[in-house]
């Protein structure tokens, strides 16, 4: 299974600039991006600022003028984009710092939390939780490290009643699972830093199909973008040469949280059947009585 090259920092830049493109101060703002991208990775909006000759309120007009909110929205997603042209080495050289990594670990994973909550738009989590209760099928496709959010995504979506099945055995489970994909099924690729090439083909393939398309990730890739009717952006930078799945496990919960309330009477019927297999099977302990 081979990994997509992250599309090209500069070409991703250009490719959402306004018709008219950028004049004057955002236009040294922009050069500054395309320039230095880890100054506009790490640095804040006054050291962009001071760098461009501009003033803050012009680095965020440029973030705008991109189609981003903001600054901080803006540089989440360059920050992404820039680690993830990095080796697995250079990831692990950034994140080189004082203090117990463990620890650094820990606090990385909160501001990942906090940014998260900041950000999200649950309007976008309540979409896919009401697309995945009205299709027959959903699909996600996750793979390496991050196959854990998919897996996790899946096993409480399919307790909570839903045929939610995760892919994550390679490109020949994902193949033959696609030949039977069509309309009336939902996808959802999910995939932080490195891009499979396999989940971009898989993603296109079903919206060509008539399929919903959803994507989870760190970095909108153009090619993931444009056959997703939903992005949901997620923090998913780790403190060592691996990303962190903490805000996409969160994702994961918060989405099976909303799904499990669509429909009460149905969710409560599957933990039913399930609790009851799982005392066949002899995995339902209870505490004896005092």
């Amino acid at each position: 299974m081979t990994e997509r090259a992250t599309d090209s920092f500069q070409d991703w830049l250009r490719e959402r600039l306004p018709e008219r493109g950028l004049r004057g101060k955002a236009a040294a703002v922009l050069e500054l991006l395309l320039s230095q991208p880890r100054r506009a990775a790490f640095g804040s909006a006054g050291e962009l600022a001071q760098l461009a000759g501009v003033n803050v309120a012009t680095v965020t007009r440029t973030a705008q003028a991109l189609g981003f909110s903001g600054w901080p929205a803006l540089q989440q997603e360059l920050r992404a984009r820039y680690l993830s042209s990095l080796s697995a080495g250079q990831v692990a050289a950034e994140h080189r710092g004082t203090g117990s990594p463990s620890s650094r670990s820990l606090r990385r994973d909160l501001d990942s939390l906090a940014l998260l909550n900041r950000r999200l738009d649950e309007g976008v989590l309540l979409t896919i939780a009401e697309a995945i209760a009205r299709a027959r099928r959903t699909v996600i496709v996750a793979d390496g490290s991050y196959a854990a959010v998919g897996i996790a995504l899946a096993h409480n979506a399919r307790l909570a009643g839903y045929p939610v099945q995760a892919v994550t055995g390679g490109d020949a489970e994902l193949a033959n699972v696609m030949a039977a994909i069509g309309e009336g099924d939902v996808l959802i690729a999910i995939s932080f830093w490195r891009l499979y090439e396999s989940t971009v083909l898989a993603a296109n393939e079903a919206r060509s199909r008539g399929v919903r398309v959803f994507a989870v990730t760190d970095a909108a890739s153009p090619a993931l973008a444009a056959a997703a009717e939903e992005v949901v952006m997620v923090p998913a930078e780790g403190e060592a040469f691996f990303p962190s799945l903490t805000a996409g496990i969160a994702v994961a919960q918060a989405l099976v949280t909303q799904l499990a309330a669509m429909d009460p009477a149905r969710t409560g019927a599957s933990i039913e059947a399930a609790e009851a297999m799982w005392a066949r099977f002899g995995l339902l302990h209870r505490r004896p009585a005092s």
